[in-house]
C-alpha cells in the first residue's frame, strides 16, 4: 500500500487566508453597521430638530402676539370695560394660543422617529446569528 499525500492546487485558500479574509469582512461589516446607526440617528434628531422649531415658533407667536395685541385689544375693549379687566382678557387668550403651539409640538415630538436606531440594532442580531451558524442570512 502506498501513502498518498494530499493534494492542493493553487486555487485552494489557506487558513491563513480564511483568517485575514474573514477578519477583513468582519471590519467591514461592523464599519457598515455604524454607519447604517448614524443615518438612523440623523433621521431621529431631524425630527426632533422640527418639534423644537414648533416650540420656538410658539414663542415667537406668542412674543409678537403679545405686543401686537396688547395694545390694540386692550384699548378697544377698555371702551366697554375696565381697563384691567380688558387686559386680562388679552393676556389668557395669549397664553391659550402659546399653550396650542406648544401642545402641538409635543405631539410632534412624541410621534416623531424613536432615538433608538431599530434597524441597526436587528441587523446586528442577524450578523450574530449569521457568524454563530444559526438562522436565516437573508435581511
Amino acid at each position: 500500500m502506498s501513502h498518498r499525500e494530499p493534494v492542493t492546487t493553487p486555487e485552494e485558500p489557506t487558513i491563513g487566508k480564511l483568517v485575514v479574509d474573514a477578519s477583513r469582512d468582519v471590519s467591514s461589516l461592523i464599519k457598515h453597521e455604524i454607519e447604517l446607526a448614524k443615518s438612523e440617528l440623523k433621521v431621529s434628531v431631524r425630527a426632533g430638530g422640527i418639534g423644537i422649531g414648533l416650540f420656538a415658533g410658539a414663542a415667537v407667536f406668542g412674543y409678537f402676539g403679545a405686543l401686537a395685541l396688547l395694545a390694540t385689544v386692550i384699548l378697544v375693549l377698555s371702551v366697554w370695560l375696565w381697563p384691567w379687566l380688558a387686559a386680562l382678557i388679552v393676556t389668557v387668550l395669549l397664553f391659550v394660543a402659546a399653550g396650542i403651539l406648544a401642545l402641538i409640538g409635543v405631539r410632534r415630538l412624541q410621534r416623531g422617529v424613536p432615538p433608538v436606531p431599530q434597524s441597526s440594532i436587528d441587523s446586528v442580531k442577524s450578523d450574530v446569528q449569521a457568524f454563530k451558524g444559526v438562522g436565516n442570512y437573508d435581511r
